[in-house]
């Protein structure tokens, strides 16, 4: 485990990002949100763990199907959160399959894009 300080500006970046959105309402917050989330936590992960970005790619993408899955059941309610609106807005309240096409929308486009920077970077520097 080795502290990336570039990954981690790109997570606070992406977090800052999702807290203007979150002020949104409509397509927006609650699709292209939901896009963005996964790349914020693609790049959390990626600043303290040194994993490929195909493995990064995967787990954060099975922790937000998983989340999304969660919302089918009345776990917040389970947990005395149901009311807690920081709590609603991070675990959501509705299962949406559309939050799932977002997610991978998400990973796929982030895993393009670190791909494509590698090959930029290791051409420059050929």
């Amino acid at each position: 485990m080795k502290f990336n300080r570039k990954h981690f500006l790109t997570f606070i970046f992406f977090l800052l990002l999702e807290i203007v959105i979150a002020q949104t309402s409509g397509f927006i917050r609650h699709t292209f949100g939901d896009f963005l989330v996964v790349i914020l936590l693609f790049y959390l992960v990626k600043a303290f763990f040194n994993f490929s970005n195909k493995t990064i790619g995967i787990i954060v993408l099975i922790f937000a199907y998983v989340v999304e899955f969660l919302q089918l059941t009345s776990l917040l309610e389970f947990l005395g959160l149901e009311n807690n609106r920081l709590a609603v807005i991070i675990f959501g309240a509705t299962f949406s399959f559309v939050d799932l096409v977002a997610y991978t929308l998400g990973i796929v486009t982030v895993l393009l894009l670190e791909k494509f920077l590698t090959r930029k970077l290791s051409s420059n520097l050929s």
